[in-house]
């Protein structure tokens, strides 16, 4: 699975037990949940998700809706988000996450920000050698004199 888009986020973590908590930093930290979302629709919704998969269900924005009291309308949008960043397919109008756990999302993300970072670094070298800037600089040491 290749994303399409996900944005990694440095947020402050704070260690609790909680494991609501511990949710909103994974998806915060991958950028899935922004201050936008003023309900949290989109959190709830992953969350919905999770305990989808965990029973091995999936679920139509209909279910969805229903189960969260918010409209389809804002169901399809946040999972039409969620499908961009990567980690939710739909599945003959069924939804899912696209992974069997967290970790394995994880794996993921990583995997595709390595082979996203090796593409870049292979366009920065042609466009660093179409504008002559292959050479490195020296580097300048602050020497004290003593």
């Amino acid at each position: 699975m290749r994303f399409t888009r996900i944005t990694i986020c440095r947020v402050q973590q704070n260690r609790t037990p909680d494991i609501n908590d511990e949710l909103q930093y994974l998806g915060g930290a991958l950028g899935l949940f922004t201050l936008r979302d003023k309900d949290k629709s989109r959190f709830r919704i992953f969350i919905a998700l999770l305990k989808a998969l965990k029973k091995r269900n999936i679920l139509s924005s209909d279910d969805l809706a229903e189960q969260l009291g918010i409209t389809r309308a804002t169901v399809v949008h946040h999972l039409d988000n969620l499908m961009d960043a990567g980690i939710v397919e739909n599945i003959k109008g069924r939804y899912q996450l696209r992974v069997d756990n967290l970790e394995e999302l994880l794996d993921m993300v990583q995997a595709d920000i390595n082979r996203t970072i090796e593409e870049l670094k292979e366009t920065a070298k042609n466009v660093d050698k179409e504008l002559g800037l292959h050479a490195p600089r020296e580097k300048i040491r602050n020497k004290t004199m003593y």
